[in-house]
């Protein structure tokens, strides 16, 4: 969930740019994947919405807002989660994927 205390305030002004986006009235499944999408389809996907995104004229206060909230799904502005993390964290050597978790096992736990 994008961080709610980012957000603009309930002002028409600070969400009118979304009127104006290429991806108003689109299936957003385009924007964000599906449950258990796999490569290469989610690449597909990817770059389908990057390209919608590219002749969009709102493209830069999407972008903004997408870094700004941390929008943690979806290509917003051009941009996917995982290049927003590597944005918002340039020297972070763990990269997680969107999408998959990892478990962690404290030293009690027992091997299944």
């Amino acid at each position: 969930m994008a961080e709610h205390q980012r957000l603009p305030g309930a002002t028409t002004d600070a969400w009118e740019w979304r009127t104006h986006g290429l991806c108003r009235g689109l299936d957003s499944a385009i924007f964000f994947h599906p449950d258990h999408e796999r490569d290469p389809a989610r690449h597909h996907r990817d770059a389908l919405a990057k390209s919608l995104c590219q002749r969009c004229p709102v493209l830069q206060q999407c972008r903004t807002h997408a870094l700004t909230v941390r929008e943690p799904y979806g290509v917003w502005g051009g941009l996917t989660a995982e290049d927003r993390h590597h944005l918002l964290h340039p020297t972070s050597t763990n990269r997680p994927t969107v999408g998959t978790r990892t478990r962690t096992r404290t030293h009690h736990s027992a091997p299944r």
